[in-house]
């Protein structure tokens, strides 16, 4: 059966796919847990919010006892029993705007919360590719090594059997059984780091890699420099999830603002009482109805501290903004010339190799008939061995650099690698709790509440999607495309 490493993040490799995405959902679990129950906990803040909006309802019962000792000529003796039930109701009419930029804030930090698990996915996804790309490479690399020593054997044996019919000197046998030597321990040492290697996939997939197919195409790669910045500004994680936040800090300054609005609510209690006054029963209803208006004169600074406070965290937030977009702008730099690089590398390296396989066979044939010493073959085959070792090591550099612009762009998701993955759908959580409490009104209440919201004017702050809106300078390779795997 293929192991189930990279096939699990992606759906190119056709067999064992119900194993695959078992796998990739199970880790998506072990990791992603945590962020989950948070992403959850910061779904109820939009319940809690629009809570502001419905009317709170109560009921209280209460008995009492009173006896008092009063002169004969007053009656003497008097107890007093009272029973009483009241039922209550209240209704926010009107905030000044608060309830309405609480509301805004909770679906600003909902949404950044969602970015943020993106993040979490592509970091995760990430893990899982570079593992897997590290368990083939020193596979190859042990393959590589493994071969060496063989030849290498091969070599001394040989130089050994010429030196005992007088043909070689003792100089070339030991020339031989250094390089031999040398290929041993070189072999120990790449089996020692495809065992790191291995440790680390069994930590991030959850289960230790067998033989691993190739590396599947990572779809999705921008075709230019330019359309990398242009994805990046518009869909990376990190600056889409600052933008969210400062529209939810920003919130948050019209709801301190709102304050020192007028608030209006209506107030209602109905409730029966029975009183026994010297046995005789009194027996009365009352209801209560009116509307408070409420409007702060003196909060003793209070409302003005918690305005300069929210105003501070919204500049702190918009500062994080352009802070991402500049680490946005960097990093596809950094992968873009990544895979530039390692794409040069990997067609100098296959031209590397090829050359050294016909100068080391040409080196062996040269040497059995006397036009070769020992030290020219040991060098031809060492050369060989180096070039194959830069080769794979040129391809998965390339490769992960590849998912490394990926995910600095946005695209480095399960949704885009796999197909009809079962993963985690935070909107339809959302939806399971959105509703809880809701009354028919809740939509005109939010409507009048918005008229008197306070609006707190963004500065130098535009949409997730807008292009290259910070003004970043950005800088890459000149070369129109990436390499196509």
């Amino acid at each position: 059966m293929r192991d189930a490493g990279i096939d699990q993040v992606f759906d190119d490799l056709q067999q064992d796919q119900g194993h695959q995405h078992r796998q990739i959902e199970s880790a998506e679990r072990r990791h992603h847990a945590a962020q989950r129950a948070q992403q959850r906990a910061l779904d109820e803040a939009f319940v809690q919010a629009r809570a502001g909006y419905r009317p709170s309802l109560g009921a209280s019962i209460s008995e009492s006892y009173a006896e008092s000792d009063l002169p004969k000529k007053f009656g003497g003796s008097v107890e007093t029993k009272s029973t009483s039930l009241t039922l209550s109701a209240s209704q926010t009419l009107f905030s000044g705007g608060r309830i309405a930029a609480n509301v805004s804030a909770a679906e600003a930090q909902i949404l950044a919360g969602r970015e943020g698990l993106r993040a979490a996915e592509a970091a995760v996804l990430q893990q899982v590719i570079s593992a897997y790309a590290d368990v083939r490479r020193d596979q190859e690399a042990v393959a590589i090594q493994q071969e060496n020593v063989t030849v290498l054997k091969n070599q001394f044996d040989e130089a050994k059997a010429k030196f005992e019919v007088g043909q070689l000197t003792r100089t070339d046998t030991a020339q031989a059984q250094a390089q031999y030597a040398q290929a041993k321990g070189a072999l120990t040492t790449a089996k020692a780091q495809l065992e790191i290697s291995r440790a680390a996939y069994a930590a991030v997939v959850g289960r230790a890699p067998a033989s691993l197919a190739a590396e599947p195409t990572l779809p999705g790669l921008p075709a230019s420099v330019e359309e990398a910045f242009d994805l990046a500004d518009k869909n990376a994680p990190a600056i889409r999830q600052a933008v969210l936040t400062e529209r939810a800090s920003r919130a948050k300054v019209d709801a301190a603002k709102a304050a020192n609005h007028p608030s209006v609510a209506a107030t209602a209690s109905y409730g029966p009482s029975n009183s026994a006054l010297s046995r005789q029963d009194i027996y009365s209803n009352q209801f209560v109805a009116g509307v408070t208006v409420s409007q702060p004169l003196f909060t003793g600074g209070l409302n003005e501290s918690l305005i300069r406070q929210a105003r501070e965290q919204n500049t702190a937030d918009r500062i994080d903004i352009e802070k991402q977009r500049r680490g946005a702008v960097q990093q596809v730099s950094q992968a873009w010339s990544n895979i530039l690089s390692a794409r040069a590398n990997v067609a100098t390296d296959e031209e590397a190799v090829s050359a050294a396989r016909v100068a080391a066979e040409g080196a062996r044939e040269e040497y059995r008939v006397g036009r070769r010493i020992t030290l020219d073959v040991l060098q031809a085959e060492k050369q060989v061995r180096d070039a194959e070792l830069a080769l794979v090591q040129a391809r998965h550099d390339g490769y992960l650099a590849e998912a490394q612009l990926l995910a600095a762009v946005g695209r480095l998701e399960a949704r885009n690698l796999l197909d009809s993955p079962k993963l985690y759908d935070a909107q339809a959580a959302f939806k399971k709790v959105r509703s809880a409490g809701a009354t028919p009104l809740d939509g005109l209440a939010g409507a009048f509440d918005s008229l008197g919201r306070p609006h707190t004017k963004p500065i130098g702050v535009t949409s997730p999607s807008s292009e290259n809106a910070s003004g970043v300078v950005r800088t890459g390779p000149g070369l129109d495309a990436p390499p196509v795997r």
